[in-house]
């Protein structure tokens, strides 16, 4: 029920942000969106916190938002949060990501690294993951530290960890 939820929120956004003649960059600032939000609990129990008036949450996201996003994401953040889903816009913004890429035919892989990748790695990683699975692919970028180095990449259920950490642990486990 609350994964409908979800999905009905990320397809309306996607539609408002159509009708603004904005989707493609809400979508790349809704991802940036759920970074901050899934990295952060402090962030996350405040713009959830009913005993905060919804004013104040609402500026608390538009402050975080400002001069970052686009008008169309900072309002769109904003009613989200003031309409008391602020402890769902991780998962909102994750899923406006995933509906976006659905509605293009492609699939998202979540693509977990240490630093920033820059768009020549992202292209050529593109072309090898639509490769090896056959499948056209949107990567969004997830910047990780616990990663260590390398990458980790989540296709649906699949996933592919190339990370350090987990080589490390294949040595370790071999000795």
């Amino acid at each position: 029920m609350a994964g409908d939820m979800i999905s009905d929120y990320a397809r309306a956004l996607l539609l408002m942000a159509g009708a603004e003649g904005d989707s493609r960059n809400f979508e790349s600032e809704m991802s940036q969106v759920a970074s901050a939000i899934n990295a952060s609990e402090e962030l996350r129990l405040a713009l959830a916190d009913a005993t905060i008036p919804a004013a104040r949450r609402q500026q608390i996201a538009e402050d975080l938002l400002a001069g970052r996003a686009s008008r169309v994401t900072v309002a769109m953040v904003s009613m989200l949060v003031g309409a008391g889903r602020g402890g769902d816009l991780g998962r909102i913004a994750d899923r406006v990501i995933e509906v976006g890429a659905e509605q293009r035919g492609r699939v998202v892989a979540e693509v977990r690294s240490a630093i920033p990748l820059d768009p020549g790695q992202v292209e050529r990683l593109t072309t090898a993951l639509e490769a090896s699975t056959g499948k056209d692919i949107e990567v969004k970028v997830v910047i990780d530290p616990a990663v260590m180095g390398g990458l980790v990449t989540q296709i649906g259920d699949q996933v592919i960890d190339g990370s350090v950490r987990s080589r490390l642990s294949q040595l370790r486990e071999a000795f």
